[in-house]
């Protein structure tokens, strides 16, 4: 796909980017900028281990949009937070998507921002996972993917390569332009 026909698909369109604890996390701050680039109003929202590993003020810049990263501050209107993004959300992409939080999407539990979103939102949601490769061929991550696609839920990814922990294998988050390419088709059919 061209990079003008990304302006075209993109532009106005309110997405939302769920962020988790892992290495991948810096590949997540190209594609809020690029969305953001392309016109798209981008609200992140991240895991506290996120923050860890990626700043809130880099996504805060990037996206032009305050990050949600704190369950317990206060919301800045009337409304709760995962509840205001889940209502804003035309997509709802989670990049990079940890096997705990693909866990917490499938039997429905929400200790943190990224997890409540997915319960409350309405729009379609793309996850592309990051995990070691052990992780990602774990018999509950398969049951828990299945589940969620079997649910309408889209993936991409994950692609095999050099891992963080140091060894090659299925495991590495796609590409932002893949994860691009598969927002794209999203949008296409919707």
């Amino acid at each position: 796909m061209k990079e003008g026909d990304f302006f075209e698909i993109f532009r106005g369109r309110r997405i939302v980017v769920g962020v988790c604890g892992s290495v991948a996390a810096y590949k997540s701050a190209e594609l809020v900028s690029r969305l953001a680039s392309f016109g798209s109003d981008v609200k992140v929202a991240m895991t506290k281990s996120a923050a860890e590993f990626v700043s809130p003020l880099l996504f805060k810049t990037l996206s032009r949009n305050p990050v949600a990263c704190d369950m317990w501050k206060e919301p800045p209107d009337w409304k709760p937070e995962h509840i205001s993004l889940s209502d804003f959300a035309e997509l709802y992409v989670v990049a990079p998507a940890t096997a705990n939080t693909i866990g917490n999407f499938a039997n429905g539990l929400a200790p943190d921002f990224v997890s409540s979103i997915f319960l409350a939102v309405s729009s379609p949601v793309l996850i592309a996972p990051a995990m070691n490769c052990g992780m990602w061929e774990n018999f509950s991550v398969q049951k828990n993917v299945k589940y969620l696609e079997e649910n309408g839920v889209k993936f991409v990814g994950p692609e095999t390569g050099n891992l963080a922990c140091g060894i090659s294998g299925k495991g590495r988050m796609s590409e932002p332009s893949e994860i691009l390419s598969a927002m794209a088709e999203i949008f296409r059919r919707s």
